[in-house]
């Protein structure tokens, strides 16, 4: 019973080189490189390449790799016209999800190398912003946007989603939201990812794991719970008497608190900034105000406890408004973590071992079975 850690939490599942957290300070890295220097001067693409290939991209590599996510964008057209029979009720995460394991039927090739498995993640993250933008579209009885041959993976998702191409500034901030949500260490989502890797099944499998696992409101679902949590509170002005009835009745805050970080979440701290720059250029400056005021209420009541904001508080507001519908949020997150999803498998897979943890058993002891005609 001593070796029992409920949600696994402080087990060592893996070996890898793709992600560092330092809890304690708010320090998270990708390979090394500091979040906020990979925000400051690269683009998702650079990142993706880097967890991909272990280094920085060189220009050609780079402009080698965008115009390999160009090319396969394009969704074949049975899987679009599958996307159109789906009941316009379902939740973009349920599409993507099933979408995403019907690709798995539009590969055939059989090769499992290296090579193949890498082509199979940049076509699931060239295809993903696709999948998303076209199940929005139809569901609001619009006409799917094909993907612009010219422009970014970020820029391109928000032309696709919205019909029209997006300023350099929304664009840029839609990158470095992918940058900031494209891989997080062990969570429970790339985590999932790897058990169904290990045991040997294929990359569409895996990561359609990982979708489902980052649907949930305590993982990828948070972003999408804050902002339903922001409309209910309505008015900054309300903020004090949500926050201490919320504690007292012990409900969860969404947006707030990590298994991990216990300081102020960096990939919060970046967020928050580009949320307040949008909010005072757009009508729902609401939103955020009424968030700022949350923060130092519960800043205040939890910090010493080790609770801040993290990720979940801010991107949901930005997303908001860029005028981006809330259930979207969480496919937005797994449209950016897809290539983290691949990129720990690929690694997994170099010296793979099948998961296959042990459970404590405490139902009845041996005891004779009773035939039903005298139970």
């Amino acid at each position: 019973m001593d070796d029992y850690s409920p949600g696994l939490e402080g087990v060592i599942a893996a070996k890898s080189r793709l992600c560092q957290i330092d809890g304690a300070l708010g320090k998270l890295f990708y390979m090394g490189y500091p979040i906020e220097e990979l925000v400051e001067g690269a683009t998702y693409e650079e990142c993706c390449y880097l967890l991909w290939h272990g280094r920085l991209p060189t220009r050609e590599e780079l402009a080698g790799l965008k115009q390999e996510l160009i090319e396969k964008r394009t969704l074949p057209q049975q899987v679009i016209d599958f996307i159109a029979l789906l009941p316009h009720t379902s939740h973009p995460m349920d599409a993507l999800r099933t979408v995403a394991s019907l690709l798995a039927t539009f590969d055939q090739n059989p090769e499992r190398s290296p090579e193949a498995n890498l082509n199979r993640a940049v076509v699931l993250t060239a295809q993903f912003p696709t999948i998303i933008a076209h199940f929005h579209r139809l569901r609001q009885n619009q006409k799917p946007v094909e993907p612009h041959p010219k422009l970014g993976h970020a820029a391109n998702f928000l032309y696709m989603l919205l019909g029209k191409e997006p300023d350099e500034t929304m664009a840029r901030v839609m990158d470095i939201a992918m940058i900031l949500h494209l891989d997080h260490e062990m969570n429970a989502s790339t985590f999932g990812a790897l058990v169904t890797a290990s045991t040997l099944s294929d990359l569409y499998s895996a990561v359609a794991t990982g979708v489902g696992a980052l649907k949930g409101s305590l993982h990828g679902g948070a972003n999408e719970a804050v902002l339903k949590m922001l409309q209910e509170i309505g008015d900054p002005k309300n903020v004090e008497a949500f926050v201490d009835d919320a504690l007292a009745k012990k409900v969860k805050m969404m947006g707030f608190g990590h298994r991990v970080y216990k300081n102020y979440d960096p990939r919060a701290k970046i967020l928050k900034e580009y949320a307040r720059r949008m909010s005072e250029k757009t009508k729902f400056s609401r939103f955020f105000k009424i968030n700022d005021k949350l923060e130092k209420a519960m800043v205040e009541r939890k910090g010493k406890q080790g609770i801040f904001p993290n990720v979940d508080l801010y991107s949901g507001i930005v997303y908001h408004q860029m005028g981006i519908a809330t259930d979207l949020f969480t496919p937005i997150f797994a449209m950016a973590r897809v290539s983290g999803w691949t990129a720990h498998v690929l690694e997994y897979w170099q010296d793979n071992k099948l998961f296959r943890p042990n459970s404590i058993y405490e139902g009845p002891g041996p005891r004779k079975f009773v035939p039903i005609s005298q139970r």
